[in-house]
């Protein structure tokens, strides 16, 4: 499948921003753009720190991922972006689950923070559920590396609003004084 960047997309433009206020939503709401990624889009990731799993410990809560440049999954995250999730070593497979994410996507000087669940799992180059990550042929250790990506599949459509941003408000009064200070 072809790679595509994430669609952050604005709600309301020119004359559509009449026909949807006039059909009663609201400009806050409206006016947002939205992080979206459609059910069992498929990104690439790959975990922050090395991570390893053993029958003795076969479970590993609060994984950090991050998203893989020029990743071979069908969309593509902000390249600032944060995922949690959780692995548990079933038999000879590595299942991990994706819980929460958090972005910050910028355009130049702006930047805007997106954060909320999300519920998507691994999947192997194979295309098999879970993954092949056994460091012996029993499988009896199991390990994930940074330098190894694989590929999350949504479980549902993911569409988060913008957060708070205190930062852009703060950048915002801080050119606004200096643009009033300039001569």
């Amino acid at each position: 499948m072809a790679h595509r960047p994430l669609r952050l997309t604005s709600l309301l433009s020119g004359l559509s921003a009449s026909l949807l206020l006039s059909a009663g939503l609201s400009a806050e709401v409206a006016q947002a753009d939205t992080l979206y990624l459609p059910d069992e889009a498929r990104i690439e990731v790959a975990v922050i720190e090395s991570v390893g799993f053993s029958a003795d410990a076969p479970r590993y809560s609060d994984m950090l991922l991050r998203p893989v440049a020029d990743a071979a999954g069908d969309y593509a995250l902000p390249s600032h972006c944060l995922i949690t999730a959780d692995g548990l070593l079933d038999g000879d497979r590595l299942r991990v689950s994706a819980r929460t994410l958090t972005c910050i996507a910028t355009q130049g000087s702006e930047s805007e923070i997106f954060s909320g669940e999300l519920s998507a799992s691994a999947y192997d180059g194979d295309g098999r559920f879970g993954l092949n990550a056994c460091v012996d042929a029993q499988c009896s250790e199991s390990r994930l590396e940074p330098s190894r990506a694989f590929t999350l599949r949504l479980g549902g459509e993911l569409a988060l609003e913008p957060q708070d941003n205190p930062s852009a408000r703060i950048n915002e009064q801080r050119r606004q004084a200096e643009a009033a200070e300039a001569p």
